[in-house]
């Protein structure tokens, strides 16, 4: 491993977020199942999906800082993940349509041979317009919903269909990097040396 910061996800969102810092650091997405526990309420989902990837990665590198996220969206007390198929997708955008829904993002941060780590839930409300058929169908076709929690994207495409947004924006991509930040510096991971950002030493 070539550097002391690892991201424990693939999503390539969550990359370009954290690169933005000028971080070096490696990528290895962990094994863990998604999974949806019944009555979880939505902060001990993220939160604990999130504590379970860090852990997973963060045991096979434990001299190395490890990031892991796990982001979904929250409607009417129901969890909406990754849509599978293009009747999934439909029938997230259907929900979403003209309602105000919640994204959670859970995150932890851990190094194993410190035995340091913490975690933290952010949410963030959004609101849908209102969406014709006609334009569920063309974003289906652009293929962008696929590998999204709630069948969207706020970054892009799926900027059109976003009325107005209440809370961290890059929560709802899929890192809350203003708490991230603030973790990193409080559990001594980051620091700021002639003036950029640096990992501390494993």
């Amino acid at each position: 491993m070539g550097s002391r910061l690892i991201l424990a996800s693939k999503s390539p969102r969550r990359y370009e977020l954290l690169k933005q810092l000028g971080l070096d650091f490696d990528t290895v997405p962990s094994g863990v199942k998604e999974d949806i526990l019944d009555g979880e309420p939505p902060d001990q989902h993220v939160i604990r999906l999130a504590e379970t990837k860090a852990g997973e990665v963060g045991n096979r590198y434990p001299d190395c800082w490890v990031i892991a996220a796990d982001t979904i969206v929250y409607i009417r007390g129901s969890i909406l993940g990754q849509p599978k198929n293009r009747e999934e997708a439909l029938e997230m955008l259907q929900r979403l349509s003209g309602q105000e829904h919640w994204v959670w993002t859970g995150f932890s941060v851990h190094h194993v041979a410190k035995r340091i780590g913490d975690h933290e839930a952010v949410q963030t409300a959004v609101k849908f317009k209102p969406l014709s058929p006609v334009e569920m169908e063309w974003y289906i076709r652009t293929g962008e919903p696929f590998d999204k929690a709630g069948g969207y994207a706020i970054q892009g495409i799926g900027s059109f269909m976003i009325e107005s947004i209440r809370g961290s924006y890059t929560n709802v991509i899929g890192l809350p990097m203003s708490e991230l930040v603030q973790m990193l510096i409080r559990l001594g991971a980051l620091r700021m040396t002639e003036g950029r950002w640096q990992i501390a030493d494993g």
